[in-house]
């Protein structure tokens, strides 16, 4: 397990995997850059480099990443990260499989999970990432190459028999996927969306996961940079156009006003904390039932410093009162605000 020394944040079983993790993990989709589908602009794969290290050193324990994220790009990165830490520092790395790229992946990735395929992708990861086991291999989105779930999921459990990657997860299922996969094999881990706007994971996903002992890994908890107080319409209509985020409605638009008038509401929270927004809205996800960590990007090592107060801040009753009101008030989004209202914490 990775070490920090005095530079430990709290920790949280991730399911019944034997992973620990810190309540933070450092998410490397931006770090993939341009030049594809999903891609966030360009970006110097040295700064890319501090970023994950950054997050190492203030005691972050993993790092999430997939092959399609700038066509194996960002792997490459997260590998070259790891390469000259020690061994007792180096963080979990969790990786993904079931989107392939044929050229430049400019009509999209082929969503594939036959089984020759996963054998090969796991390969290809492993090599890329410089590692010699993963620690967390899930399925990037249920596939539409007509593979069967229990034909997949058997692969991927096979290949955690065979101690190629050490636990299983799924990605963008839903509960009745997760229960077929169950019946196979046991689901380590869950990695939904969910952030003040995006919170349709808190009504099932999330308590599905807390009744099975599978862990939770939410992405996108500052809803890709909208909730970190520092968006703006100004700053939108400046991204690039191979930044997604240019042109997609929760950034642009009446979706774009609504979301930032939330996020701007995120500042009283911080203030009386005296933390960055961006960390107010990562703690939000943390204070829901089932929720086992966040997984949180960054393309500079500066940007580390917003959110990584998230790993030990606790919302109190009155700051999630507060948040609750700000969703009604704007009509951000959809799906449960409160998580008060989801049981004890």
């Amino acid at each position: 397990m990775p070490r920090n020394g005095d530079r430990a944040l709290p920790t949280a079983p991730l399911g019944t995997s034997g992973l620990e993790i810190t309540r933070v993990g450092f998410g490397a989709w931006a770090v993939g850059g341009g030049g594809w589908g999903g891609g966030w602009g360009g970006q110097d794969d040295d700064d890319s480099v501090a970023a994950i290290r950054a997050a190492v050193e203030h005691g972050v324990n993993w790092v999430d990443t997939a092959p399609i994220y700038g066509l194996g790009r960002s792997e490459t990165v997260v590998g070259r990260a790891l390469r000259d830490l020690p061994e007792n520092d180096r963080p979990y790395v969790f990786t993904k499989c079931g989107l392939r790229w044929q050229g430049n992946a400019e009509n999209g990735p082929d969503n594939v999970m036959a089984p020759e395929s996963v054998r090969h992708e796991v390969e290809e990861s492993l090599r890329r990432l410089g590692v010699e086991r993963i620690d967390l291999y899930q399925v990037h989105w249920p596939p539409t190459d007509g593979t069967p779930l229990e034909e997949y999921w058997a692969v991927m459990a096979e290949l955690k028999a065979a101690g190629t990657v050490r636990a299983i997860g799924m990605s963008n299922h839903d509960v009745k996927q997760l229960t077929r996969a169950e019946e196979v094999a046991h689901v380590d881990s869950l990695q939904p969306p969910l952030s003040l706007v995006a919170r349709d994971a808190a009504a099932d996903l999330i308590p599905w996961c807390a009744e099975n002992g599978t862990g939770v890994v939410v992405y996108s908890p500052m809803h890709s940079g909208l909730l970190t107080g520092a968006m703006t319409p100004e700053r939108v209509a400046a991204l690039p156009a191979d930044d997604w985020r240019s042109s997609n409605d929760d950034f642009t638009g009446e979706g774009g006003r609504r979301n930032m008038a939330l996020a701007a509401a995120l500042r009283p929270v911080a203030e009386r904390h005296d933390v960055p927004v961006a960390a107010v809205a990562v703690a939000w996800t943390l204070a829901w039932d089932g929720v086992t960590g966040a997984i949180v990007g960054a393309r500079t090592a500066a940007q580390v410093d917003g959110w990584l107060p998230a790993a030990t801040l606790t919302l109190t009753d009155e700051d999630l009162g507060e948040l609750a009101r700000a969703v009604e008030r704007t009509s951000a989004g959809s799906g449960p605000a409160d998580p008060r209202r989801a049981g004890p914490r």
